[in-house]
């Protein structure tokens, strides 16, 4: 489950916008795809979706937190912090 919560980290920020709508995106991490669609409400990012490996997943990014289920287990942690445009244009 570890290796999950790497993935949905990096999926929480990587993919997160503030004006994301409702579509199927994916990657892939350590041979697993994961497929999820994002939606806001209420202010957050709530990440619904699959892996290929036939998980399922709810996640909800809020305030600088990540909570959800991740097939039926409850996760809550801190979700990592954003770099600014000038740090990745600096890379």
């Amino acid at each position: 489950m570890s290796k999950f919560l790497f993935a949905a980290a990096a999926a929480a920020l990587t993919f997160a916008a503030p004006t994301a709508i409702a579509s199927e995106r994916s990657f892939t991490h350590e041979g697993v795809t994961y497929t999820y669609s994002i939606t806001t409400r209420d202010k957050a990012q709530i990440l619904e979706g699959r892996t290929s490996k036939g998980g399922e997943f709810r996640l909800n990014v809020k305030n600088g937190w990540v909570e959800g289920y991740v097939n039926d287990t409850r996760v809550s942690f801190r979700a990592p912090r954003e770099k600014a445009p000038a740090q990745i244009a600096a890379r």
